[in-house]
């Protein structure tokens, strides 16, 4: 099921299926900026990363003496959310632990996540919260939207470019078999710009760094006026991902994928969030269209 949000600058969807964006519209310039997916390319658009964020070692992980197993990015972007509640400016979706789920991920969850429009702006909210009146809880939590890139007809990817609102010097973790290797990597800013060209991602895939100074990242232009300002706040990771193929991926993460030494106990898990028993927390992040 598809919910609606709109306003006289924007049009949003958003699907019940991973509670995943479908399509940010803007009115004004009469642009689609949300990738629309291609399954020879990449085929979701803005998936919800949760519980895990990247893989787990082997895809699997030891709790409290058990071992599981989880895919990659884990399993809410392939879940069916319950539509708690819309308005024309805000909806609320909601996921919570099941039958299967608690097979693989020995955890009472409920997962809230609610997406605003104000303006030009979509604003994402994921509200965690742990309903057990004993047991810990302990998850990570990402996102990963994909925006067209080039946004318009005459533009090309190289056309475009990141600019990071602070100074930064980005060392990206070199990705090994998809969990983080030793080596690291460092990716050269130009006035804390990053121009885009397919040579920064393919046999590297993406660009994973942490503690970054800024708290806003723009996409920009050197042909057209059009792009947007990417807000996010207190995430200790963020990555920043590409194929071949008229896309990119801005990732704010509460967590990341496990290195290749890594023990498989979820306790010790790079960046895991933990909730205590009836407890719960919350991690935004926003889109302004230009």
């Amino acid at each position: 099921m598809i919910s609606i949000l709109e306003n006289a600058f924007i049009k949003v969807e958003i699907s019940t299926q991973g509670a995943e964006l479908q399509s940010i519209f803007n009115k004004q310039s009469q642009l689609e900026y949300l990738w629309q997916g291609d399954p020879a390319v990449w085929p979701r658009k803005a998936p919800v990363l949760f519980p895990i964020v990247g893989k787990v070692k082997d895809n699997r992980y030891t709790y409290a003496g058990k071992e599981y197993s989880l895919p990659q990015h884990g399993f809410a972007r392939d879940q069916e959310f319950k539509l708690v509640s819309s308005t024309s400016s805000a909806v609320v979706y909601r996921l919570q632990q099941s039958e299967a789920s608690l097979k693989n991920f020995p955890f009472e969850f409920q997962l809230d996540i609610v997406y605003t429009i104000n303006q030009s702006t979509v604003t994402v909210e994921y509200k965690i919260q742990n309903p057990s009146a004993a047991a810990d809880l302990y998850f990570s939590i990402g996102a990963h939207p994909g925006f067209r890139c080039p946004l318009t007809n005459n533009e090309t990817f190289e056309d475009y470019y990141l600019e990071f609102e602070k100074t930064e010097k980005l060392s990206r973790v070199l990705l090994d078999g998809g969990l983080r290797g030793d080596a690291r990597e460092e990716v050269t800013l130009t006035e804390n710009k990053l121009p885009l060209s397919v040579d920064l991602f393919g046999p590297k895939d993406a660009i994973v760094v942490s503690g970054l100074n800024s708290e806003c990242i723009s996409l920009k232009s050197t042909k057209s006026a059009h792009g947007l300002h990417f807000n996010y706040k207190n995430y200790p990771w963020f990555g920043i991902w590409s194929k071949p193929g008229p896309f990119i991926c801005l990732e704010p993460w509460m967590g990341v994928a496990d290195d290749i030494h890594s023990t498989q106990q979820l306790t010790e898990k790079e960046s895991i969030q933990l909730l205590k028993p009836k407890t719960n927390t919350s991690f935004s992040y926003s889109i302004e269209l230009f």
